[in-house]
C-alpha cells in the first residue's frame, strides 16, 4: 500500500540546515499496523509528515521516493496532494487541542472533510459526521457537535481527531503519538478503537510512538529509528523475542515496569541523542553505545538480514536474543525512621472548591479535592495515582500552598502551612518545594540557567552573588550537568536537561519536602530512566520526604513507598506500594493496572481483567454514594446512597501493618486476575 525508499529529508533554517530524516526505508502493507518507534528527534514523525506533504518551512525531500498504492506522492503538485490528504491518507494528530480550530464548532471540523472531498452537502456531512462521532464512541454525539474543543475532555478531543481523520475511510492513517497526553484507561481506549476501526474498514496504518508497550500490543511489525536513521526492522514478536541492534536492546531495557525491582536502578542509556544538524560518517549511536569500536565512527553499517524473513538491521556489532539488561547497581536501603517519630507531613480532611467563572457557569462549584487525609513519613515517599481530573494536581498545589483549601490543613513537621501569611510563607519556601510538570513552561525563557538557580538564594537573601554562582555550580553538579549550561537559555536545553533543572532548582533550598508533579510524563523513555534514578539517589542522600503525582502507574511504584490512589476528588485507597499493586481492593485501581501498556507481545494471549471504561464524570457534579458506581462492574443500589469510608483491608501479605485501606463496598480480597496474569504468563514463557 504505501512504500518509503531511501528517504531523505532537510529543513534549512537561516544559515543552518538540519537533516532529521536519512536514507529511510519503509513498508506498510495493505491492512498492516507497522509501529514506529524511537527517542524524540530521531525522525519518526518527521517522517509521516513527509508522507502527508507537510513537511515544516524550509523542509524538503532532497532523496528517496515515497509510493502510495504505486502512484510517486514526491511529483505531486500542491493541489494534486490537496486531492489526496484527507482523502486517501490522513493523519491523527499528536495534540489536539492545537490541531482543532478552537473558534469552530465539532460537527463543522468533522464535518468538513466530506464536504471537499466527496462533494456532499452540508446537511449531508453534517448527518454522516454524527454517525462518526457516535462510531468512535462520543456519548450523546448529537449534543457534542454543537461543542467547542474547549468543552471536551483530552480523551474526547482525541475521539473527534480520528473522526476527522476517518470521514472518507482513508486507506492509510498515520497516528502520531495519538495517546501520548492521554491517562492510561483513555490511552487503552483509543487504542482499541483505532485497532478495531482499522479492521472494520480495512485500513492500512503506521502508529508513530516511543511507547513500546503499545507496539507491543497494537503493531504487526515495528521500525526502530535513532537521529533520522532506520536502525532496526521486523515483525513484532521476532524484534522484541531477537532484539540485534543496540539501541533497539538499550530502548527495551531503559522502560520501567510493574515487576521492577524498586531496589535496583533502571538501566538508562548514556549521553543525548545527537544534533540533526552535525552529522557523522559512521553510526549515530555510536557515542552512546557501550560496544562501540573504531568501525563504529567511521562508517554507517549497512543493512544486514537476519533469519527470520523481513527482519533487518544496520549494526556493527549485532547483539542476539531477548531485550534483557543486566542491572546490577542497587539503592542503599534507607534508614527507618523511628517509630514513634511524628509525620513530616499531615494532610487532614482537606477540601478544595471553586466557582466556575462566567455567566454560564454561575452558582456552579468544582468539587476539585474533597476531604483528603494522609500523612509522609520523614524520608518516605507517597505517590498519588488516578486518572485527569481525579484533583492529584489541585491536591499538590495545595500541599506547597500554591492554591488555599476550602477547608481542611496542611501541616509540615507539626506546623501548619494552609492559611499562613505571606511573609511566613516565604521563610517556609525553605522547607517545601515543587518539581512542576512542564519544565520549558516553568522556566523563564528570558533568564539563564544560572540566574534561574541563583535566584532562591537572592530571595531568602542568602550568600552573596559568587557564594550563589558557586552553589549554582554544585547544584549543577548534583543532577549531572556541567557548569557550561549555566550560561544557556532554557530553549538551548533538550527536554531531560531542562526537567534536570526544574529538580535542581526545587532542591537548591534544602527543602525538606518535595511535591513532583508529573515529573517525566514528557520525556523519552532513556531520558525518563535518567531522571528517575536521580531522583531515588538524591532523595536517599539528602533524607528528603516528597509526593509524587503522575498518572503513570510504573513511574509511582518504582519512587514511591506508599501509594494514594484518588479518583474525582477522593481517595479510594491507601497502602504500601507493594501490597496495593500486588493486591489492589478497590476496582478502580485495578481497572488502572489492567490498562497499563506491557512492553512483551505475547501479554496479547494473556487473560486480561476488566479494566475502567467510559468517561470520568464531571467534579461539577459528582455521582452520589460511591464517585465510582458510574464506571464500576460491582456497584449496586447500596453504592448509590451511601458512600463508603476508607476503611482497613485484610492484609494479603501480613506485611503491611494495617495500613491498606479501601472506600469500597465491595473491595477485592484479593488478586485474582494478577496471580492469573502471572500463571499465564509462566506458561506462555516457558519458565
Amino acid at each position: 500500500m504505501l512504500t518509503i525508499q531511501d528517504l531523505s529529508i532537510e529543513i534549512r533554517r537561516g544559515d543552518r540546515t538540519v537533516r532529521p530524516v536519512t536514507g529511510v526505508s519503509l513498508e506498510v502493507a495493505r491492512g498492516e499496523t507497522l509501529g514506529i518507534v524511537g527517542e524524540t528527534g530521531s525522525g519518526k514523525s518527521m517522517t509521516g509528515l513527509a508522507v502527508m506533504g507537510m513537511l515544516p518551512a524550509g523542509g524538503r525531500i532532497v532523496g528517496g521516493s515515497i509510493r502510495f498504492d504505486g502512484r510517486e506522492l514526491t511529483e505531486l503538485g500542491s493541489a494534486e496532494y490537496r486531492a489526496l490528504r484527507g482523502n486517501d491518507i490522513s493523519m491523527v494528530f499528536q495534540d489536539s487541542m492545537t490541531a482543532l480550530n478552537p473558534t469552530r464548532r465539532i460537527g463543522e471540523q468533522v464535518a468538513e472533510p466530506l464536504q471537499l472531498h466527496r462533494g456532499a452537502s452540508k446537511r449531508q456531512a453534517l448527518a454522516a459526521a454524527q454517525e462518526m462521532l457516535a462510531l468512535v464512541g462520543i456519548p450523546r454525539p448529537g449534543e457534542r457537535m454543537r461543542d467547542y474543543p474547549h468543552q471536551l475532555s483530552g480523551g474526547m478531543r482525541q475521539r473527534v481527531m480520528i473522526a476527522m481523520a476517518l470521514m472518507c475511510e482513508p486507506r492509510v492513517v498515520i497516528a502520531d503519538e495519538p495517546t501520548t497526553a492521554l491517562d492510561v484507561t483513555i490511552q487503552a481506549e483509543i487504542l482499541e478503537l483505532l485497532d478495531g476501526l482499522k479492521t472494520e474498514l480495512g485500513m492500512s496504518m503506521i502508529l508513530v510512538t516511543h511507547d513500546m508497550g503499545v507496539v507491543a500490543r497494537y503493531a504487526d511489525r515495528v521500525g526502530v529509528m535513532y537521529a533520522g536513521r532506520l536502525v532496526e526492522t521486523g515483525p513484532t514478536a521476532t524484534l522484541f523475542g531477537d532484539t540485534r541492534h543496540q539501541y533497539t536492546r538499550a530502548l527495551l531495557s531503559s522502560i520501567p515496569s510493574l515487576e521492577q525491582d524498586r531496589a535496583e536502578e533502571l538501566f538508562s542509556i548514556p549521553g543525548s541523542p545527537p544534533d540533526p544538524a552535525e552529522q557523522q560518517p559512521g553510526c549515530r549511536f555510536a557515542p552512546r553505545c557501550a560496544a562501540a569500536t573504531a568501525a563504529c565512527a567511521a562508517e554507517f553499517p549497512p543493512v544486514a538480514p537476519a533469519a527470520d524473513p523481513g527482519h533487518s538491521f544496520a549494526c556493527w556489532n549485532p547483539v542476539a536474543g531477548p531485550a534483557l539488561a543486566v542491572r546490577s547497581q542497587r539503592f542503599a536501603a534507607p534508614a527507618a525512621p523511628p517509630a514513634d517519630a511524628a509525620p513530616r507531613l499531615r494532610v487532614t480532611d482537606l477540601v478544595r472548591e471553586h466557582p466556575v467563572s462566567g455567566w454560564a457557569g454561575r452558582g456552579r462549584t468544582v468539587k476539585a479535592v474533597s476531604g483528603v487525609s494522609f500523612e509522609v513519613a520523614a524520608g518516605e515517599t507517597f505517590g498519588l495515582v488516578g486518572e485527569s481530573g481525579c484533583g492529584k494536581s489541585s491536591l499538590g498545589r495545595m500541599l506547597v500552598a500554591l492554591d488555599t483549601p476550602t477547608s481542611g490543613t496542611v501541616a509540615l513537621d507539626g506546623e501548619t502551612v494552609s492559611g499562613l501569611r505571606p511573609r511566613d510563607l516565604a521563610a517556609k519556601r525553605t522547607q517545601l518545594q515543587m518539581m512542576f510538570q512542564d519544565s520549558n513552561a516553568s522556566l523563564d525563557p528570558k533568564m539563564k540557567i544560572g540566574a534561574i538557580l541563583r535566584e532562591p538564594f537572592a530571595i531568602q537573601g542568602i550568600g552573596t552573588q559568587a557564594e550563589r554562582t558557586g552553589r549554582a555550580t554544585a547544584l549543577l553538579d548534583d543532577v549531572g550537568l556541567g557548569p557550561a549550561i549555566l550560561e544557556r537559555y532554557p530553549y538551548e536545553l533538550s527536554g531531560g536537561q531542562r526537567q534536570r533543572i526544574g529538580l535542581a532548582r526545587a532542591l537548591a533550598l534544602e527543602p525538606r519536602m518535595l511535591v513532583a508533579d508529573e515529573p517525566v510524563s514528557a520525556l523519552d523513555v532513556s531520558i525518563r530512566s535518567q531522571v528517575l534514578n536521580l531522583m531515588r539517589r538524591l532523595q536517599a542522600e539528602r533524607g528528603l520526604s516528597s509526593v509524587v503525582i503522575s498518572h503513570d502507574l510504573s513511574v509511582v511504584r518504582y519512587l514511591s513507598d506508599r501509594v494514594g490512589v484518588m479518583y474525582l476528588g477522593k481517595l479510594v485507597e491507601v497502602g504500601t506500594t507493594e501490597e496495593v499493586y500486588r493486591a489492589p481492593a478497590h476496582p478502580y485501581t485495578a481497572g488502572l493496572l489492567a490498562a497499563v501498556p506491557v512492553a512483551d507481545p505475547d501479554a496479547a494471549s494473556l487473560p486480561a481483567p476488566e479494566r475502567v471504561r467510559g468517561e470520568l464524570p464531571s467534579p461539577l457534579d459528582p455521582p452520589s454514594g460511591c464517585r465510582f458506581r458510574t464506571r464500576c462492574p460491582l456497584a449496586t443500589e447500596r453504592c448509590a446512597t451511601e458512600e463508603p469510608a476508607l476503611d482497613p483491608v485484610a492484609a494479603t501479605s501480613g506485611a503491611d501493618g494495617g495500613a491498606h485501606r479501601v472506600a469500597c463496598h465491595y473491595p477485592l480480597q484479593r488478586t485474582e486476575y494478577i496471580r492469573t496474569r502471572a500463571a499465564a504468563r509462566t506458561e506462555v514463557s516457558g519458565a
